[in-house]
């Protein structure tokens, strides 16, 4: 009973918190509404204010979980939103092509983004984890469900979509991984309906966010061969990146 409500709780605190900022934010734009938009796949004027407030959502749930998971994931958005305004323009997408440049002395904001958050999810293993081993095996897992959530955040709902289908095994499983998977859950639902609308979009700050509470969660909840299985998956999904975006784009296609 304790463990249901502790993921009750972790659900309805993101939602509600979710919510309250997006509508804020909606209310009164920094910078002004010009800031905020963006045009989507199909050049539909769209709003971004899902993204900052599912990661700030995300991140004061999750810090009621572990402190760890709350500093992953604020380090998360923060750095997709730095992706969001710094590169705006910039047509280059993947690890290979931010790499590609700086190995010529170009640091791009994906190259930024790509360092911070890995970081942040090998500080974060190494809070939740007591071996080496199984601290970089969480580190990785942090950062790769980071990248796999924004890799399929290409049309409305599909990285909504992944944190639903990703989170249900994570709530199931309870304890901390259970609360965490419920958060991220809650955060994304709260702004669901906004997304597949499309009328907001979660963007890099949001994507990124939501999947480091998810990867928060993995790690939380598996031991090292756990842990195991899920980093190679996730490193293969990062090498087969173009691959997953591409169907991602794909699936569903008929509905649009």
């Amino acid at each position: 009973m304790i463990t249901s409500m502790g993921r009750t709780a972790g659900f309805g605190t993101a939602a509600a918190v979710t919510r309250a900022c997006f509508i804020a934010l909606r209310s009164n734009p920094p910078g002004g509404p010009a800031r905020w938009a963006r045009h989507n796949y199909a050049g539909r004027s769209v709003e971004l204010y899902a993204g900052p407030a599912t990661a700030v959502g995300s991140a004061l749930a999750a810090g009621r979980v572990h402190p760890a998971a709350a500093v992953a994931v604020a380090v998360a958005g923060a750095c997709g939103a730095y992706d969001d305004v710094a590169g705006a323009g910039d047509p280059r997408r993947g690890f290979r092509a931010h790499l590609g440049a700086l190995r010529g002395g170009e640091v791009t904001s994906g190259a930024v983004k790509l360092f911070g958050i890995a970081a942040a999810g090998l500080v974060a293993g190494a809070v939740l984890k007591e071996r080496p081993v199984d601290r970089l095996l969480a580190g990785v897992v942090i950062a790769g469900t980071a990248h796999l959530v924004n890799l399929v955040d290409v049309r409305p709902g599909r990285a909504a979509g992944a944190v639903l289908a990703l989170g249900v095994p994570g709530v199931l499983r309870g304890g901390d991984a259970g609360q965490l998977s419920a958060v991220a859950m809650g955060a994304v639902a709260a702004v669901l309906a906004d997304d597949l609308g499309e009328r907001a979009m979660i963007g890099d700050t949001g994507a990124h966010a939501l999947g480091a509470t998810l990867g928060t969660a993995i790690a939380l909840g598996n031991g090292r061969a756990g842990l195991a299985v899920h980093a190679a998956a996730l490193v293969a999904a990062t090498a087969f990146g173009d691959k997953i975006s591409r169907a991602a784009r794909t699936l569903g296609r008929t509905a649009e």
